[in-house]
């Protein structure tokens, strides 16, 4: 699977973690950096260069990394036909792939442990969506995010 992975300085440890792991178990991985834990960045470019390549379909799926994850998730759904989904346990991993088609990751490398995200990361990219009723969810999402484009472009 082709995956794209980026953090701000305080994920970086657990994406260089991750890029590693996923790179063992056979995945191409794109790392949008950062390249330090020493240097502070900002996330939304970086998270919004992840999302892109997944919703260009440059990349299977897209895995952002932070302090707690929750602004890296914000910042990847800013980009319509990403459903970013903050996963700090194996449930929500599960669910936001099964229910929810999440197609990024993210996570808080100041809340998760490396073991942990590894599990985490395993079960949210082994995980199918299930479609049915889901689906129809997914859809209006997608038709939300149509009609909030269509909006700012009339005024």
């Amino acid at each position: 699977m082709r995956i794209a992975i980026g953090s701000d300085h305080a994920g970086h440890p657990l994406k260089d973690h991750l890029a590693g792991w996923l790179a063992q178990h056979g995945h191409e991985v794109r790392d949008h950096g950062t390249d330090s834990a020493v240097s502070p960045v900002d996330y939304p470019s970086i998270c919004a260069g992840v999302a892109r390549e997944v919703a260009a379909g440059e990349v299977d799926r897209g895995i952002v990394l932070g302090g707690s994850g929750q602004g890296e998730q914000i910042a990847a759904n800013t980009v319509p036909g990403v459903r970013a989904a903050l996963c700090h346990d194996l449930y929500l991993a599960r669910m936001a792939r099964a229910h929810n088609d999440a197609n990024v990751l993210a996570m808080g490398g100041r809340v998760i442990a490396p073991a942990l995200a590894e599990e985490i990361t395993a079960v949210w990219l082994d995980t199918p969506f299930e479609g049915g009723r889901h689906q129809r969810r997914v859809d209006q999402l997608a038709e939300l995010e149509r009609r909030a484009a269509r909006e700012l472009e009339d005024g």
